[in-house]
């Protein structure tokens, strides 16, 4: 995200006309375009990321998979692989992303890790064919609904899924500072706990564990907040984003509001809501 832009925006989670196939693949076409320009530096970048992973990971060892293989859906650039391979032994582990730059990274970390150009709506993989899906901060690119019955559909009988996203509380900071400078949309309407249990639910899963958390990325001034976010891929994402920069004065508006959240260390941050769901496919 540069200066004068925007941070991220996508469709309503609620209270619209849902995507049509055509509209949803378009939209994974430019997430993977987006993951893909950032895989070179993702890691560099990815601080709150792999918090969120750690703290996922401490949810999931108590609640630990049948026997079977184990897909990271979203894997990005597989920094969470080793973790899972330590973890849960000896066992068939399948990587899966949108962006082939990401899977880029990964096989010359990995060269010899499966790994599959994927997209979480229609994952390559036999039906009941894995014991349990890792996916760590994919969700909130998508429609819930459909990728958690594709999960759903994966996963064998009391296979198990270890599911952390973003809720509506996140870049909650931006979403003010931002508030009435146009028409356009410069935060990600972002899915609530209730929709994403309801979810679930239909899919067939069982609810384990649920846990929410907010993480902080800081920055010295807003223009880095924004390379910040713009350096993990979580940027711009549906129709209705800003085509042009802001006006300097309006700009310089939204550098005024968001001081307000400036810390006692100097730092500006903003706000990650992270949700966290152990889910348990009934038999």
């Amino acid at each position: 995200m540069r200066r004068g832009g925007r941070p991220a925006n996508s469709h309503e989670a609620t209270d619209r006309t849902e995507p049509t196939v055509t509209a949803t693949l378009a939209a994974s076409r430019r997430i993977a375009r987006r993951f893909g320009r950032a895989a070179a530096g993702y890691d560099d970048a990815a601080t709150v990321q792999r918090q969120i992973c750690e703290h996922l990971w401490r949810l999931a060892q108590d609640h630990p998979p049948p026997p079977g293989a184990i897909v990271d859906a979203g894997c990005g650039t597989g920094h969470w692989l080793p973790t899972l391979s330590v973890g849960f032994g000896e066992r068939l582990l399948i990587a899966a992303d949108l962006a082939p730059p990401m899977l880029a990274q990964l096989r010359h970390r990995e060269p010899g890790q499966p790994c599959v150009a994927a997209d979480v709506h229609a994952l390559p993989l036999a039906t009941g064919s894995v014991a349990g899906i890792w996916s760590s901060l994919c969700l909130q690119w998508c429609r819930p609904e459909p990728v958690l019955a594709e999960f759903s559909r994966t996963l064998q009988s009391d296979g198990t899924l270890w599911l952390s996203t973003l809720g509506p509380e996140t870049f909650a900071e931006l979403r003010e500072a931002f508030a009435g400078i146009d028409d356009a949309s410069h935060v990600l309407d972002f899915v609530g706990v209730d929709r994403l249990e309801a979810a679930a639910a239909s899919a067939g899963f069982n609810v384990l564990a649920q846990r929410r958390q907010r993480h902080v990325a800081c920055a010295p001034d807003l223009a880095g907040l924004l390379r910040a976010i713009k350096a993990v891929g979580a940027q711009d994402v549906g129709d209705n984003r800003r085509r042009s920069l802001l006006g300097r004065q309006a700009w310089r508006t939204v550098e005024h509001r968001y001081e307000a959240f400036r810390r006692a260390d100097g730092l500006l941050e903003v706000g990650y809501d992270a949700l966290y769901l152990i889910l348990r496919k009934r038999p």
